[in-house]
Formats: C-alpha cells, structure tokens, sequence
C-alpha cells in the first residue's frame, strides 16, 4: 500500500474502518498494512510504539478465522503496562524486564476481548515504569514526543497510545487510567479519552476490578469509545465488580438528547498549586458552550476536590509499588537492586517499608470515606463535573522526568498533571476527556467532564453533543 492511501485511512475513525471491511472495500490486510506503513515512516522521530508485531499482525489479518465482531480487521495497539497478549514483551516501562527479556504466556482477558472484537493488534506503545508518572519519558525505552510538538511530551501513563492515535498510526489504542493515565495523554494530544467506571471493563487474570486503575482505548471520536466499549465491556463470573449497564448500547447514547443537565464547573484548584491561564479557559469556555446547549450551568464542585489530601493515596502508592517490584523480582528470578529501576520508583519502594498493615488498612478507609464525600455532590442533583483535565499544559521533554538527585521531588512535580484526575480513580466515576483548545505552543488542551457512578452513557450524550459544536475529529496532528 502507497503512503498516500494509508494517510487517507489514517484520516477514518476505528468504526468507519471497520465499515470499509464490511463493505468488501478495503481487506483487513489492507488495513493493517496501512498502520505498519504510518508507524515504519514515523515512529522514529515519535517513539510510541516499541514492540512491533507485524508479522504476527498480518498473518492474523489474513487468516479466514479472523473473527467477524464489529472491529475486524482494525489495527490496535496495546499499552505495555497491563494488558498481556500471548508471545509478546511484557516489559511495564521497567529496564529490568527488558533486560531479561520476558514475554507474556497467554492473553489477559480484556486481550481476548479485543480479539473477539476483531481487532488486529500490530504492537504495544510506549508507558513509563510501571505507569508511575504523568510523562512517558522511561529509561527502559526512551521518550515518546507529541506529534503536534515534537519537543513536548505526550503526558502518562499511555503516552505511547496517545501518541501512535495522534499521529495516525491506528484509529484507536488501547489505554490504562490509575490516576489519569487515559484522560492526561488524551487531552495532551487531542483526543478523546475515556475513563470507564470501576468494575466497568475486565481486568483478569492478573489484576482485580477492585481497584483504581481501568482499562480502555484513546480514539478521535465518541462514536468509536462508545462502540469499543460495547464490544469489550464483557465479564466472567471470576470478576470481582461488574458496573450497572446501561439500557441500551453506549453506542446507542452518541446523538442521544441527555435533556437538561444541571452543570458545575470547577477551576478552583488545591493550595499550592497553579492553574495555567490556557487550561482554565478552555474549562471556561466549554461550560459556555453547554450552557448554549441549554443546560443549567454554573460554578460548583465537590469540596474534596480541592482539599489538601490526607495522604493515603501516597501510602498505597508506595505499599503497591513495592508488590509490584516484588512480583517483578520473582519473574527474573532474583532481588531486583537499585540500578534495576528509575530513581522514582526506587524511592517509593524504600519508603514502602515504612509503612505498616494497619496503615495500609487505614488509607484504604480514608479513601472509601473520601469516595462518599465526593459522590454526595451528584446525590446532591448535580449531573456533570467540567474541570480543566491538567493544570498544565504538555511539559517538555525532560521537564517531568525520573531525576536521581532528587527522586521524590520528580514525583511531585506532576501533581498539576493528576491534580483534577486522580480523584475519579479513588471514587470510581466515568470521567472523559475532550479536546478543548490549542496552548500557544502548539499542542493540545483538555476538558474534563465527570458523571456519576456508572453513568458513561451520560458521558457519551454530552462528549458527542461537543464534539459536534468544537469538530475535534476533523481535526490531526501536523506531522506526516
């Protein structure tokens, strides 16, 4: 395939990809064989995708067993963090892993579901260690950079996913949210990004649905995030939270009337921290712009949003980064030592020691009674949270990354970054992040809108109805 024809399939969303094979007009190895073309010719400069499976890709495009589920033939990638996919590196962003050169054994469930789906899965993308930081910047693999500024990042923890949708390379990539991992890359590069609810997608064998991390894809279009989630929000009995349906498909909610909303938006902000001008505008204006709509908006957020907090998210960061180095060190066979990881996670890990059972059972409840204090807004007859997703914009390469004269102080340096995102993964909420603006460097800002528990069919109805007045999916990333 020419370049030109895949940089006119780059143009289509995963769902009008998906038609053109359904149609007979284009083959599911005429579509895989677009995305090698765009990641061959520009992934060098970006650095998103750094296990390719290409042979694999075609020799699944081409067998008849392909399934025939909504997405055949579609190219996907997956983030090199959770999601295992049979034979390929598994490497978390940790240089150690790398080294040993370990690779999956089967696939995770979410996996097989894009498979049934008929994805075809043509690499995994770029993550930093073990997801820790708000930019994908890990020693194990180097930068990813934005494509609509290669100076700056693409923000974390799925930054390589963010970055290979932005630049073309696939329609969709699949991405993980443990503190704003879906929704702080998505809005750095232009894209939608979805925040499903906790117990919403499968996250076995290896992980719990009980936790604050969740899995799903950044896309160009609500169409596309509403789909995918249809065809992959599917659980066994072995899953541990299943989140309420809906009453029909989410995909049926895209151009659905939610009626009249009651609306607040927060530019407030935790002490000690600075909103940038440019992200709360556009927070600003895409109220205005709901208001227009015809819904009831006016300024209003949860208190806890902005409180200082407590402390515990930092504990059971610490507790489970520790497990997390320590089921690493089981894989390779050996006491991981301190060159094995960057300065940041070695930092977290020692000060895990510190931290004893009661009070890993503590910050747990601190942040259940945290959950309960925020969800009383919308108990309250709120239906919509608007924030700014990042107080920042993009941060350029190297500003936000692993330092090892001052490790945890590299770790507090993305607090902007997280500061209107991490508190939906404690409380479990959909949230989503839409293109809103462009900063005076370049690259993309992003809104962020918050229903309530389970309500991403809300989410939908109100992302479209704004896709619809600001044409971000009309809109690409400069670089060809």
């Amino acid at each position: 395939m020419s370049g030109r024809e895949s940089d006119e399939l780059a143009l289509l969303d995963a769902t009008a990809q998906a038609e053109l094979v359904r149609s007979g007009e284009v083959s599911p190895v005429e579509l895989v064989d677009a995305a090698i073309d765009r990641i061959e010719r520009l992934d060098g400069e970006l650095n998103a995708v750094i296990h390719p499976r290409f042979e694999k890709a075609r020799a699944e495009a081409a067998d008849p067993a392909l399934p025939d589920g909504p997405f055949r033939g579609v190219p996907i990638t997956l983030k090199d963090l959770w999601p295992r996919s049979a034979g390929d590196p598994f490497h978390q962003g940790i240089n150690a892993l790398k080294e040993f050169g370990y690779t999956a054994d089967s696939d995770s469930h979410l996996v097989a579901n894009y498979r049934a789906a008929g994805f075809v899965i043509v690499g995994r993308t770029n993550t930093p260690e073990l997801g820790l930081a708000a930019t994908t910047e890990p020693h194990a693999h180097g930068a990813s950079r934005n494509p609509w500024n290669t100076d700056f990042g693409t923000g974390g923890s799925s930054g390589g996913a963010a970055a290979s949708v932005a630049a073309g390379m696939t329609a969709v990539a699949n991405a993980s949210d443990g503190g704003g991992s879906i929704r702080i890359p998505a809005a750095m590069c232009g894209l939608v990004g979805l925040k499903p609810s906790r117990g919403r997608m499968p996250m076995g064998p290896h992980k719990d649905e009980w936790t604050s991390s969740i899995e799903h894809v950044v896309c160009h279009t609500m169409r596309d995030s509403a789909a995918i989630l249809d065809a992959t929000s599917i659980h066994s009995m072995s899953d541990g939270v299943i989140a309420p349906y809906p009453e029909r498909p989410f995909a049926d909610y895209v151009g659905d009337d939610p009626g009249r909303l009651r609306v607040g938006v927060c530019t407030d902000i935790r002490p000690g921290i600075t909103l940038s001008p440019e992200c709360h505008d556009v927070a600003v204006e895409v109220g205005e712009i709901l208001e227009r709509l015809g819904h009831d908006v006016a300024a209003g957020r949860p208190d806890a949003l902005v409180a200082v907090p407590d402390g515990s998210m930092g504990a059971l960061s610490m507790a489970g980064t520790a497990a997390r180095l320590a089921e690493v060190a089981e894989i390779i066979g050996r006491p991981l030592v301190e060159g094995d990881v960057e300065p940041t996670t070695w930092e977290l890990a020692q000060r895990a020691e510190a931290i004893t059972g009661v009070a890993v059972v503590k910050a747990e409840a601190s942040q259940h009674a945290f959950r309960r204090k925020m969800l009383s807004w919308w108990e309250d007859g709120w239906d919509l949270l608007v924030t700014p997703t990042t107080a920042m914009p993009a941060p350029r390469i190297g500003e936000l990354a692993s330092d090892p004269d001052d490790p945890f102080g590299s770790l507090l340096k993305q607090i902007p970054y997280a500061v209107y995102t991490s508190a939906f993964n404690v409380t479990g909420q959909p949230a989503l992040s839409v293109p809103a603006g462009v900063s005076a460097d370049g690259v993309p800002l992003g809104v962020q809108l918050v229903a309530a528990y389970g309500r991403e069919d809300l989410l939908i109805q109100v992302g479209a109805q704004l896709e619809a007045e600001l044409d971000w999916a009309s809109r690409r990333s400069p670089l060809r």
